[in-house]
Formats: structure tokens, sequence, C-alpha cells
């Protein structure tokens, strides 16, 4: 299971990415959070406002072993902004997935997660 905080403006490049290795699954949840940029400061009416929470995307995306590499690459080269990268362009996580059930069939494992 990889799962990837990446920048919201940086999804239709990310998808294109994966689409091109072949990686079509995947769940996209808007989410908030910071890390090294320790949020902003915006003014609103006239005051100045400290934004902790940084608007993020959450891509969970279930493959297997063979495309997992793959994945991580297609992600890292279209979610990185600039050419060295910036702060806030996010991470990755990679966890072991024990099982899986595809609902409509009761496969299980590696077959239930492939087309």
């Amino acid at each position: 299971m990889i799962v990837a905080i990446i920048r919201p403006e940086q999804l239709e490049a990310v998808q294109q990415a994966l689409n091109e290795r072949d990686v079509y699954l995947m769940t996209v949840t808007d989410v908030r959070g910071c890390g090294r940029q320790r949020g902003y400061t915006e003014l609103y009416r006239g005051n100045e406002v400290q934004i902790r929470l940084i608007p993020k995307l959450k891509l969970e995306i279930a493959v297997n072993e063979p495309f997992v590499e793959a994945t991580i690459e297609a992600i890292v080269h279209a979610a990185r902004t600039g050419t060295t990268g910036n702060i806030g362009d996010g991470k990755i996580f990679v966890i072991s997935l024990e099982d899986s059930v595809r609902i409509r069939t009761g496969e299980r494992g590696p077959e239930s997660i492939g087309p």
C-alpha cells in the first residue's frame, strides 16, 4: 500500500505519470496538515491570520510488489515542483498490505488488486 501526500495542484501530473506505468486504481482524499512549512500568514479583513494546516491530497494506492518502485518513482517525479523540489511537495509512505479482498468476486490477495 502506497500512501502519498501531495500538493493539490500536482494531482493531474501524478495521475498521468501513474497511468503511463499502468497504475490506475487509487483513492484520493482532501486532507490538511503541516510539516516543515509550518503554515503561512494571510491577511484576512485587515488582520494577519496564521494558517497552520495546509490543504493537501492523500493518495492511497494498492499495488502488487512488481509495481511498487515504478509507482513511487512516478509520484516523486510528477509531484516534485521545480527541478530540485520545494518544501511542501509531500511525502510517500510504503506500508505492507497483509491482505485484500475484491468484494464483487471474493478474490483475495494479489489477484484482488489487479484489474
